[in-house]
């Protein structure tokens, strides 16, 4: 069986060593590599394995499947657009458990009308993973506040607004956080 372990996990920015050690349960760095370059039998075992911790469908890791990529055109940089120097991908995000959606209905701070931003959901014990993140905190009565997470202090959270002259917020308690990881934007 043919794979594109390596050239997806290339266009994820990933090191055989972060998939390694992403992998469930975690391996080498060397078994990776075999299996990339095929010196060692890939199993569907395997495939579901590296694929989970790339991130991707475990059809999206063999050649002739029923995969979602896009092509690299270009690389746009300071000297402006650029041809890349070898073929690359780009793999599609897929959703994770877990993960949740924003619309954002009007342009704020960074934001504009139109984007979405995909959130992982944190629980208070990883709620230090997020600072200085934006973030979306529940708040009693199906409202929410949405910032810039600056500090964690015992079991509060301390939330800057994104608006202009807006004032810190202190939330107690959350039972939840969704961190932003992703923003979506049309043109």
């Amino acid at each position: 069986m043919i794979t594109r372990i390596r050239e997806v996990r290339r266009a994820r920015g990933m090191t055989l060593d972060e998939v390694a050690r992403r992998c469930e349960p975690a391996t080498t760095a060397q078994t990776i590599g075999r299996l990339e370059t095929g010196t060692r039998t890939v199993s569907v075992g395997w495939l579901n394995r590296i694929a989970e911790a790339l991130g991707v469908e475990a059809q999206d890791l063999v050649e002739g499947g029923d995969a979602s990529e896009l092509n690299v055109a270009a690389i746009l940089g300071p000297g402006g657009a650029m041809a890349p120097r070898k073929t690359a991908i780009v793999v599609p995000p897929r959703v994770e458990d877990g993960q949740i959606a924003i619309l954002v209905g009007g342009s704020l701070g960074d934001y504009r009308s139109g984007d979405e931003l995909w959130c992982q959901t944190l629980q208070p014990q990883d709620y230090a993973r997020a600072l200085n993140r934006d973030v979306l905190v529940p708040r009693p009565a199906g409202r929410f506040l949405f910032g810039r997470l600056i500090n964690r202090d015992d079991e509060k959270l301390q939330v800057l607004p994104l608006e202009a002259g807006g004032r810190q917020q202190v939330v107690a308690n959350p039972p939840w956080l969704g961190v932003a990881v992703k923003l979506v934007r049309s043109l």
